[in-house]
């Protein structure tokens, strides 16, 4: 239709064609939001090159005299006289003229607009408004059909959708979309009644039925603890002196909300959410607790955070601790900069009350359980060093991971049910699920490796606890010498069999080499030691060098004595009986 208006008459006026489009626009946009905002934004297309349309000159590049900016395509294209006025967006208060301190921000918003004092913030919020001032709308199709209407605040797309009148106030998603000429009304998240004025309507009537607030009686501002209540036969509001069951705000900075919540409390800053939560708090500061009795005995903690029943329920002095999950670290008194996260988690820290429990870090249900007055532990998972009492420093990452150590510290378990043979061992490592390791201090344990096929490359680990491979290239390695009668040495060697103990190698198979002790006698440098410097393991490696050296001096004397043979040539008495034996008869039986 409007195409055939312009082809007909050549050129028709911006305003003129908006009041032909104005009416069937509007019934459009009551019947289909969507489709009516999509043929908004053709519409703006088709005026982007109209004939007649006029240009800010130069083109638009932010600032303008008269305290205006102006950023995108047409925005404040027919600005005349109108002063403080901010347009961000293509089409932005395009046919404003005289409006004044108008900000549009957003595809078409207040896009007709020539009137003062407007906020609009998303594609086409008050696109249609002319003359009506003061209005805020936020949101995508805010206020989108008002043209008059004055006052008005939108915050939320389609908020007053559909509204002409003045004084409405429409917060969430298409609240008081099904407004219309109505005034004063106050529209949270329902979409009102089309006509109704000077209502208050809260909540979706479609979740909770039948329910309105309306005509709130007078209060005293001096009033304490006075509590906001509402007659549930009419919706309306009132206020009376019930802070056992209402909402307290008192200085400096606390906030109560609940039954006998901070009651005793001189502290600052504390907040406490549920029966009974932060009940016995005196100058304990900085605190936040929600839940039934969170926090309940704290006295003079402060920053501590507790969320889930009876969280931190005993705790008096301790600090900075957190507690999250219905009877985390419930009976912690004294100790301080916990942290457990899970149903039960720390549940028993610090139940001695000797403070000693602190730096422990729990994630998940029951993780450090019982732990007492170990301190410096992480566990993270369900039931992770759940048995733990006294041990300290150890790491369990895995569900039930170090679960039955008790008073071991210094271990480490990752995987599910790691290391669960431990118990009351130090330093000891178990990788992998299912790798429950063994009640051995300074022992490792790694899933998956035994019987596995490999390389041919053996791993080593040094005395600081290293691992890698032997390396022989040149490159690695200086001072190098031949061996020449070093390794005459292992010719006083004394090899030996001999069975591990219990603890060592359980099945106890028999065994044969080296006793360190006995090499330790003859070459230090033949044996490896740990981390403390005590005597660990036999260079076995190096001894098999050894033992290479002293076979080939062996086959150069054999090859020597059998060229000499086949040369003819006779061996001297002497020579035969100091390699061979110390008679003609030891040296024929050596050499047959």
């Amino acid at each position: 239709m409007w195409f055939s208006i312009s082809q007909a008459a050549g050129v028709i006026s911006y305003d003129s064609l908006m009041k032909t489009i104005t009416l069937p626009l509007r019934n459009l946009m009551n019947r289909s939001p969507s489709c009516a905002f999509l043929l908004i934004l053709f519409l703006l297309v088709c005026f982007a090159t109209p004939p007649s349309a006029q240009a800010i000159s130069p083109p638009p590049d932010g600032c303008y005299t008269g305290f205006t900016t102006a950023e995108g395509c047409n925005s404040l294209q027919s600005l005349t006289t109108g002063v403080g006025n901010t347009g961000v967006g293509w089409y932005s208060l395009f046919a404003n003229s005289i409006g004044s301190y108008n900000t549009a921000i957003g595809a078409g918003a207040l896009d007709l607009n020539n009137a003062d004092n407007n906020t609009a913030t998303g594609a086409a919020a008050l696109l249609l408004n002319t003359t009506g001032d003061n209005n805020t709308a936020t949101g995508a199709d805010a206020l989108v059909l008002n043209t008059t209407g004055t006052q008005n605040t939108a915050n939320g797309a389609f908020a007053l959708y559909n509204t002409v009148g003045s004084g409405n106030i429409g917060i969430g998603y298409q609240a008081g979309f099904a407004l219309t000429n109505g005034n004063s009304n106050i529209a949270i998240g329902n979409i009102g009644v089309a006509g109704e004025s000077n209502t208050i309507r809260i909540g979706d009537p479609a979740v909770h039925a039948g329910i309105f607030l309306a005509g709130i009686t007078a209060m005293s501002p001096a009033a304490p603890n006075q509590a906001v209540l509402v007659n549930p036969a009419t919706g309306q509001l009132g206020s009376a002196d019930v802070s056992s069951f209402g909402v307290v705000s008192t200085d400096p900075g606390n906030t109560a909300v609940g039954d006998q919540v901070l009651v005793s409390n001189t502290g600052e800053s504390n907040t406490g959410t549920g029966f009974r939560a932060l009940f016995s708090n005196t100058s304990g500061a900085g605190n936040a607790a929600t839940g039934a009795e969170a926090l309940e005995n704290n006295d003079s903690g402060g920053y501590n955070d507790a969320v889930g029943a009876f969280a931190l329920s005993s705790n008096i002095d301790g600090s900075f601790n957190n507690a999250f999950g219905n009877t985390a670290l419930s009976l912690n008194i004294h100790a301080s900069e916990n942290t457990a996260i899970g149903d039960l988690a720390l549940a028993n820290n610090d139940s001695t009350g000797n403070g000693k429990a602190q730096f422990n870090t729990a994630v998940g249900a029951q993780a450090l359980l019982t732990n007492t007055d170990g301190d410096s532990n992480n566990a993270v998972g369900v039931y992770a060093l759940g048995f733990n009492t006294t041990g300290a420093f150890n790491q369990a990452i895995g569900v039930s991971a170090l679960l039955n150590n008790t008073t071991g510290s210094f271990n480490v378990a990752i995987g599910d049910t790691a290391g669960n043979n431990v118990t009351t061992a130090d330093n000891v490592i178990c990788i992998g699920d299912l790798v429950a390791g063994d009640n051995v201090s300074d022992s490792c344990y790694i899933g998956n490796i035994f019987g596995q096929p490999g390389g041919s490359q053996a791993v080593y680990i040094s005395g600081d606890g290293k691992l890698g491979f032997q390396v022989s290239s040149r490159r690695f390695k200086d001072e190098i010498k031949p061996m020449d009668n070093a390794s005459e040495l292992i010719y006083r060697l004394k090899p030996v069999s001999f069975r591990y103990k219990a603890e060592i190698e359980p099945s106890r198979p028999l065994g044969f080499g080296l006793i360190a002790e006995d090499v330790a006698e003859l070459s230090p440098d033949l044996l490896t030691r740990d981390g403390n410097g005590k005597l660990g393991s036999v260079r076995y490696d190096a001894v098999n060098a050894m033992l290479l050296n002293e076979f080939l001096k062996e086959h150069r004397t054999v090859q020597e004595l059998s060229d000499r043979e086949r040369a003819g040539i006779a061996t001297p008495e002497s020579e035969r009986t100091a390699r061979h034996g110390t008679s003609p008869s030891d040296w024929r039986t050596c050499t047959e």
